[in-house]
């Protein structure tokens, strides 16, 4: 059965920073500063006892990253993966994940190893 998940995780998001234009993400890991933890995910609103520490992007930002690049397909229905087309019959395809936003954060850093970014 495929899991719930929809934005990237804390490893996943440091990831797609060092990749990705900040003013793509469309949410954010905070800190609270009563604790130090990075425990909490929140749209992009300053609620000025956090302070961000690093973007977070949701299934539908990281659709539209790989939809301004290229064409893409998703696949599945308990397992998801996703292909694309670089043209010249060529195509990549993602492993199989429980989720979307796993298969399009694979795509995305697929995409940018091959420079289609």
């Amino acid at each position: 059965m495929s899991t719930i998940k929809s934005f990237t995780d804390l490893s996943q998001s440091k990831k797609l920073a060092e990749i990705l234009p900040l003013e793509s993400a469309d949410m954010c890991w905070t800190k609270y500063i009563d604790n130090g933890d990075i425990t909490s995910i929140h749209a992009t609103v300053n609620y000025g006892i956090v302070t961000i520490d690093y973007p977070c992007w949701s299934l539908a930002a990281l659709l539209s990253v790989i939809r301004r690049t290229i064409g893409y397909t998703l696949h599945g229905v308990n397992n998801v993966y996703m292909s694309c087309e670089l043209g010249d019959f060529k195509k990549i395809e993602t492993e199989v994940y429980d989720n979307e936003v796993d298969a399009c954060y694979e795509m995305i850093v697929r995409l940018n190893e091959l420079k289609r970014l």
